[in-house]
């Protein structure tokens, strides 16, 4: 594995959202006044006329958006993730995903890596309340290249679509030139003793660990979950017969989030042994967000102790 660089994600969208303002004058970005901390400054300061600032109202926000997506916009909005899908939850359910409204949900500063703004801030049940709504699309990037990628293809799709962004740096690792399909996982690396998959930032943690265990004669396959929901079950099953052992990572409650995900295939397609990482039904607190994936278990060492224990 090559890291190119570290670039938060959000930069990343930012950067896109004003690429895409050049190709389409169809696109218009909403935010709840916190346009520096998710970025979406950069399109507003070269785009002021299709740029609203909605102040801190995001029940508000989602009515707007769905307002201008019935008159023929694609409308982007974002705040930080526990808001966007906490606080406007009603407005996103019935405004947005009832009627099956053309509105991308850029949510950052999700999960714990948030930081020292606390359990009060840091979203770890907005995958499992995103995912439980019909016509609802999941999307979670692992880098700020898959961000791009993920951006494109949101806004290139008909339907609502939550994208899960994260805040802080992290290591850019993907390749440019890789495939980025809604609804198809990218496999990272084969192998047939056990099967990691994983989302967002814990991609990387995953292909850290599966490096280390092939030094010590595991041969881990590791599969980039990008997409929630649709979930790719095809790619599920393939790993289950495989390997007969899963191993799903995320910065989530392990309830309601990929790993639920991955149970509800392997429960009806091919039942196997699974052990899921994530945040084990507790509220996120204050720290670094190193400290707080250390705390949680959200590391690659804890991904390796894990396979080595599946495997005796």
């Amino acid at each position: 594995m090559i890291v190119k660089e570290t670039k938060a994600l959000r930069i990343a969208y930012g950067e896109t959202l004003v690429e895409l303002g050049a190709q389409r004058e169809d696109i218009v970005v909403l935010d709840a006044d916190l346009a520096h901390a998710t970025t979406t400054y950069l399109f507003g300061e070269k785009y002021k006329e299709r740029f609203f600032n909605v102040g801190i109202a995001e029940q508000n926000m989602m009515g707007v958006a769905a307002g201008l997506a019935i008159t023929g916009f694609t409308p982007i909005a974002s705040t930080f993730a526990i808001f966007g899908t906490g606080r406007a939850y009603e407005q996103v359910r019935n405004t947005i995903c009832y009627p099956k409204l053309n509105v991308k949900l850029a949510l950052t500063h999700s999960g714990v890596t948030v930081g020292e703004d606390g359990g009060s801030h840091q979203s770890i049940e907005d995958i499992s309340l995103m995912r439980g709504i019909p016509n609802m699309t999941v999307i979670v990037p692992c880098d700020a290249i898959q961000m791009k990628k993920a951006l494109i293809a949101a806004v290139n799709m008909e339907g609502p679509v939550y994208l899960r962004v994260a805040r802080p740096p992290s290591p850019v690792f993907t390749d440019e030139n890789e495939s980025f399909e809604i609804g198809k996982a990218n496999v990272m690396k084969d192998g047939k003793d056990v099967a990691i998959f994983a989302t967002g930032l814990m991609v990387y943690e995953a292909l850290t660990a599966a490096e280390e265990l092939a030094k010590q004669g595991i041969d881990a396959a590791v599969v980039n979950v990008h997409t929630i929901k649709p979930i790719d079950k095809d790619v599920i099953v393939s790993m289950a017969r495989k390997t007969k052992k899963i191993i799903s990572v995320e910065e989530h409650s392990v309830i309601g989030g990929l790993g639920s995900a991955i149970a509800e295939v392997l429960s009806e397609e091919k039942p196997v042994k699974l052990k899921r990482i994530g945040v084990q039904d507790l509220f996120g607190q204050s720290g670094t967000p190193d400290q707080l994936l250390e705390h949680y278990g959200l590391t690659s060492a804890n991904i390796m102790k894990t396979a080595k224990a599946m495997l005796k």
